[in-house]
């Protein structure tokens, strides 16, 4: 991790923000509008098992915010930033540049439902990274009202076959026993283990809570590639107390960069 925690600075254009993760330790560029990061990448970062020399992709990563978060915990880790909006991809790769990981982590402009070889055009072969993550858009365009803005609607709507798709390519991009880790609705958890049953096992389910009582709202889920292991349901994870204040480990893994233990 970076020595110094960056300094907020003025953003470059008036259309940008420039945003504080991880309790400062990250200061990241993204839209003033459309989808913008929240907790969400940076639990999907603190779910995903990785170490030092491993290589890591995230899938759909917007301005890299879960990307760069796993670089900030794991020393060492090299991280490609996958996007399909190129200046978006663009304000990853300078927000890698800012936060001090330009040397282990890069930005692609690519689209994740990309065939095998432009990924490799693009340095990503077959089986070579050890962990992928991804926060695939998740609202089905047919139950959920699109987002008016072009950004946010592409970011939250997901077409009938495209989380198969985004699930292959994770296949295709890990080694055998590589892990997948992915943040999904909870209420639609069905078809992600779905998806994920044809090229993976071990697979883990960790329900996140809004408060105690609740039901969930989120689901961190992954799977290990090839293996015949069978699902586990992990404790899950609540956010806040009863009078809205974090909890513990909410703090622990949104403020200072904690692990969750998704993977046994």
């Amino acid at each position: 991790m970076p020595g110094e925690p960056p300094r907020p600075a003025t953003p470059p254009r008036p259309d940008l923000t420039d945003d504080a993760a991880l309790g400062g330790r990250l200061r990241l560029l993204q839209p003033r509008r459309g989808h913008r990061f929240g907790h969400d990448a940076i639990l999907l970062a603190a779910a995903t098992p990785a170490r030092q020399g491993e290589r890591a992709a995230e899938l759909g990563a917007g301005v890299g915010a879960a990307g760069l978060a796993l670089a900030a915990r794991v020393a060492g880790v090299r991280v490609s930033l996958i996007e399909i909006d190129a200046g978006l991809a663009a304000l990853a790769a300078e927000n890698a540049a800012r936060n001090g990981f330009a040397d282990r982590v890069d930005a692609i402009a690519l689209d994740v439902t990309a065939a095998g070889a432009a990924f490799s055009r693009a340095g990503l072969a077959r089986g070579s990274c050890e962990a992928v993550l991804a926060n695939p858009p998740f609202n089905d365009p047919l139950r959920h009202r699109a987002s008016p803005d072009p950004r946010r609607r592409a970011a939250h709507g997901l077409p009938a076959d495209a989380l198969e798709r985004w699930v292959a390519t994770a296949a295709r991009l890990l080694r055998r026993d590589g892990t997948l880790t992915a943040i999904f609705r909870a209420d639609a958890a069905a078809r992600l283990i779905a998806a994920l049953d044809r090229d993976f096992g071990a697979i883990a389910l960790m329900p996140v809570y809004p408060k105690p009582g609740a039901n969930a709202i989120r689901v961190l889920l992954g799977g290990v590639k090839a293996s015949r292991a069978p699902l586990a349901i992990r404790p899950g994870l609540i956010l806040a107390a009863a009078d809205g204040t974090a909890s513990p480990q909410a703090e622990a893994v949104l403020r200072h960069g904690a692990a969750l233990t998704l993977f046994a």
